[in-house]
């Protein structure tokens, strides 16, 4: 455990924060005699945790503290997020469902695809791609936020979002060209391995066998000739006086 994987653990935690936050619509804090409503304070949560993100990332690679389990986190943890902010945004009627549906999809898929290459010893980190869509995911996100009670910024938040799902897409297919035929080899290779040792072992105990059978044979045989020897024998008489 280090100060990146504590970052990261801290947005996960986010998570059911910015969920209360942001379906509780009669929710409201005052600040200086001036009323925050709750989409505002979900906002904030959303941007600290957007931060953390950013924060765990550059502290790893500047403190040379990139981890396997930090690795594996990370996207964890930014989907957990993602997901949640964006499955609030439809209960609180701001966002299309089946959008957040195809968005929600991809990413349980690319999740599938990291959890399948950590089976066979591939860890998939972001790429520049999935950094870029990420970076326009906490856009529309943020847009979305805002345009719960300013009905003028909508049109910019459905258009970020549609630009969301066309980098979420290529980012996917990227991934699947790029680690499927990598994992799919690794996996016929590793079979094949298992065959043949099974086949090696099969034949070793078909030899076994036979060199078994072979020393039960010569013992039989040795046995059966025993009493033809003793029977072609004279015994000794004494001698005659």
């Amino acid at each position: 455990m280090n100060i990146p994987n504590s970052l990261t653990i801290a947005r996960i935690f986010f998570v059911p924060i910015l969920v209360a936050v942001l379906v509780q619509e009669r929710l409201s804090v005052t600040f200086r005699g001036n009323p925050i409503s709750n989409d505002i304070i979900a906002l904030l949560i959303f941007w600290i945790a957007a931060a953390t993100d950013l924060l765990d990332g550059y502290l790893a690679r500047r403190w040379k503290q990139v981890t396997t389990i930090g690795t594996l986190l990370d996207p964890i943890a930014d989907k957990l997020l993602v997901s949640a902010a964006l499955i609030s945004l439809v209960q609180v009627g701001a966002v299309r469902g089946w959008l957040v549906v195809l968005l929600v999809g991809r990413e349980f898929a690319v999740s599938g695809l990291r959890s399948i290459a950590a089976a066979e010893g591939y860890t998939i980190s972001a790429s520049e791609l999935g950094k870029t869509k990420t970076f326009f995911q906490v856009v529309a996100i943020s847009l979305l936020l805002i345009a719960i009670r300013r009905p003028w910024v909508k049109p910019y938040a459905t258009a970020s979002l549609y630009v969301v799902v066309f980098f979420s897409l290529w980012s996917a297919i990227a991934y699947f060209n790029r680690f499927w035929r990598r994992i799919d080899v690794g996996v016929k290779q590793r079979r094949r391995a298992e065959l043949l040792t099974a086949e090696r072992q099969r034949r070793h105990l078909v030899i076994a066998k036979r060199r078994a059978a072979a020393v039960e044979r010569r013992r039989v045989k040795s046995d059966r000739a025993k009493p033809a020897e003793f029977s072609g024998q004279t015994a000794d008489l004494p001698p005659s006086s």
